[in-house]
């Protein structure tokens, strides 16, 4: 049976910019000083890394070189999904945020894959680790990395690409510690293979906390409904509302790492609801569930079909 339709309404608040946009937009400066920071660290370990002929310098010159891309990938996306709708792209590039938010796990997995690696390698041919210029170095790394982590501890929690940049600083800032305790460890006692115990206890960190943003960023890939919000909630808030008998075509997704979007089919009994119906469902739920982009739909309540719909 096809429902009649009385109207169809879409409420695009604020044109195409959320409060959550703004917010996350505001780590730009934060993204850029941590470019540079690591750029410069980059350069410091080459340097160094030559001139000492410290393999394990200049890998980890390779694997910060990693996270400054998933810093730019970050900071990309970021400024990609302020781009206004043109074309075929009627969501503008929001989405971005989601596809970099799963290849920066990516790239803390493959980070994980090679610590391990060379975790290994050390144990079977031992190389004499952490010469002193090798400690002082990871000491700079410990603070740079400390630094650039903590501009973005505070938005951890709104933006899965923050999050991400707070992982891979805080794993780096790890790694360097590492290098020292192991460095200072195997001065005392001889133990070269303290420095490949150090490397899985790292290795094992950074897994466990990159777990949780993985699944996040697969869930958001997929057009889970975002972490926070409750369908059932919502569906009991839209049932609740005077006149709707039934809520169906419930549909809540993530157009960013950001921004939510709900359509929903309301079949109601009344058909004359005043101007400030939808809206005021908009404004619901954009206040109480940070639905920023809603589209209902309402359908007529035929009587005699009421058990069909």
């Amino acid at each position: 049976m096809s429902h009649p339709h009385s109207h169809h309404h879409d409420h695009n608040h604020g044109h195409e910019h959320d409060h959550h946009t703004h917010t996350v937009s505001n780590y730009g400066p934060a993204f850029i000083i941590g470019i540079l920071l690591n750029i410069s660290y980059i350069i410091i370990e080459i340097v160094f890394g030559l001139n000492a002929g410290s393999s394990a310098l200049l890998a980890d010159a390779g694997h910060n070189t990693g996270d400054v891309l998933s810093l730019v990938f970050s900071f990309a996306a970021i400024r990609l999904a302020l781009w206004k709708p043109s074309g075929r792209y009627t969501y503008g590039l929001r989405r971005t945020t989601i596809l970099v938010a799963l290849l920066n796990t990516m790239m803390l997995f493959g980070a994980v894959g090679i610590i391990v690696y060379e975790a290994i390698e050390h144990l079977q041919h031992p190389v004499q680790v952490a010469g002193n210029t090798i400690i002082v170095i990871a000491l700079v790394g410990i603070a740079i990395n400390t630094i650039t982590a903590l501009l973005f501890m505070k938005g951890q929690g709104e933006d899965l690409n923050i999050k991400a940049a707070f992982l891979h600083m805080a794993s780096d800032a790890l790694v360097s510690m590492g290098v020292v305790v192991a460095g200072i460890l195997i001065n005392w006692t001889g133990l070269v293979w303290i420095d490949s115990a150090t490397s899985f206890i790292i290795a094992a960190i950074i897994l466990y906390g990159s777990w949780g943003l993985f699944a996040d960023a697969l869930k958001l890939a997929l057009d889970a409904v975002p972490r926070g919000i409750e369908v059932a909630e919502v569906k009991a808030y839209l049932s609740s509302i005077e006149g709707v008998e039934q809520v169906h075509d419930l549909h809540i997704w993530a157009m960013s790492t950001t921004q939510t979007a709900l359509t929903a089919h309301l079949v109601m009994t009344t058909t004359s609801t005043d101007d400030n119906f939808l809206p005021r469902i908009n404004k619901e739920l954009r206040e109480h569930f940070h639905i920023s982009h809603s589209t209902i739909q309402i359908d007529k309540a035929l009587l005699t079909d009421c058990e069909k719909c």
